[in-house]
Order: C-alpha cells, then structure tokens, then sequence
C-alpha cells in the first residue's frame, strides 16, 4: 500500500484535478461574492439553516470557496485545501440530497443567482460526486505536489547555505 501512496506519478496526475477542482470552486465563488444576497436566497430554499446562518453562511462560504481554489491551484498547503474541497462537496451533496428528496424545484446556487438555469438534479448529485472523487484523490495520493508545497519540501531537503 505504501508503494501505490509513495508513486512519484501521482503529482502529474493530480495536477490537472487540482487545476480544475482551483477554477470550479472559485468560478463558483464568484456570483456569491458579487451578489450575497441573492446566494441567501439560494442558501434558504434549501431549508435546511435557521434563518440567523443564512446570511452569515452567505456571506463567509463564498471566500472559503475562494481561498480553497487558490491554495489546491498554488499547490499551497494542498492537502488541506482537498480536505476542505471534500468537506464542501460533502456539505453540498448533503443539502442537494436532501433537496431532492423533498422534491424542491429549485436552483442549485452553485454557479448562478437564483432563479438562472442551474436547477438541481439527480445530475447534479453525479457531478458533485465526480468532483468529490477529485478532492479525495488529491487528498490521499497527492503527497508530493507540484507546486508551492513541493517547491517548500525541496528547500527543506536541500537548503542553501
């Protein structure tokens, strides 16, 4: 089991899923950033916060979003920006389960205001599981990162003098 966690092949290949995992989380942060209070609306149809967590949720998940999209790009701290990717896609997947099964006809508010074309499906719940997989692959195999964690790691290994 080591040896398949210790491959040298999974940065590469971890690469190209940090990239895109980075740019869906932060094009996904963006209309929440811009328009909070519409992402608020998206965030109450769900029904599943009282009322006083929407606008906080609303207003501090969007950045979360943000910053775990620049680290899993940077490859800063990258395992922990994929556990966080996780934690969200679980989160979400959750409320979009839940919505489902309530039979809410709804937007999702993942990467539009309400009421824009992003209504919820059982294909989203396969898309957020995809990405899912992603951030958990990152998460377990992407030990040696390409990037700004890798970059530190050689410096420690080989420091100047």
């Amino acid at each position: 089991m080591t040896a398949l966690l210790d491959w040298r092949g999974h940065a590469w290949l971890a690469l190209p899923a940090r990239l895109y995992l980075g740019v869906v989380f932060i094009w996904a942060c963006w209309h929440k950033i811009v328009d909070p209070g519409s992402f608020a609306v998206d965030v109450a149809t769900y029904q599943l916060l009282p009322l006083p967590l929407i606008n906080l949720l609303a207003l501090v998940l969007p950045w979360v979003e943000l910053v775990a999209g620049v680290l899993i790009i940077a490859g800063w701290r990258t395992r922990a920006a994929a556990l966080l990717l996780a934690g969200m896609m679980l989160v979400f997947m959750v409320g979009l389960g839940w919505a489902l099964h309530q039979g809410l006809d709804m937007s999702c508010g993942c990467f539009a205001a309400s009421g824009e074309a992003d209504t919820i499906s059982y294909r989203t719940m396969l898309r957020d599981l995809g990405w899912l997989l992603l951030a958990l692959y990152v998460l377990i195999f992407d030990r040696r990162p390409l990037g700004v964690d890798g970059w530190l790691a050689r410096r420690r290994a080989h420091p100047t003098t």
